[in-house]
């Protein structure tokens, strides 16, 4: 039997979601053109081509756009956010030039005036629930 580390991974949300849980941020990279992606491909959009390798992104970015959201899902609910207690979600630009949606922690939702478009921000991984219920959510935090 393989193990985990000799196992190679597919190009899917599930394989990003595991490397998120090991607090990875992790992405495709197409061998033919050098295209990078977050969330990984398996095929390459640019190229069309299926020669895609893993690479791990730095998890430094800049802030691109962003929301407060005052009223969000259900589960973010559940973690004690309301119009009362909002929270920030924006576009990451990354170092490696894809960007990705995410939680923007280490900023005031309450103050959006005084957050910056271009702000430099670093991955940040939020761990809710314990056992089965166990979730890691993707985020970026204020440098």
């Amino acid at each position: 039997m393989m193990s985990e580390e000799t196992t190679p991974r597919l190009f899917s949300s599930a394989s990003f979601d595991l490397f998120l849980s090991e607090h990875r941020l992790m992405g495709s990279r197409c061998t033919t053109c050098a295209a990078t992606y977050l969330p990984p491909r398996a095929i390459c959009p640019a190229c069309l081509s299926d020669q895609m390798e893993w690479l791990q992104a730095s998890g430094q970015g800049q802030l691109a756009a962003f929301t407060v959201i005052y009223s969000g899902p259900t589960f973010m609910v559940e973690q004690g956010f309301d119009r009362k207690n909002p929270y920030i979600s924006g576009i990451v630009t990354l170092a490696e030039g894809p960007s990705i949606s995410a939680r923007i922690t280490g900023l005031d939702p309450l103050k959006p005036e005084e957050i910056r478009i271009g702000s430099p921000l670093s991955v940040d991984f939020i761990d809710t629930g314990t056992g089965e219920t166990h979730q890691t959510a993707l985020a970026f935090r204020a440098a």
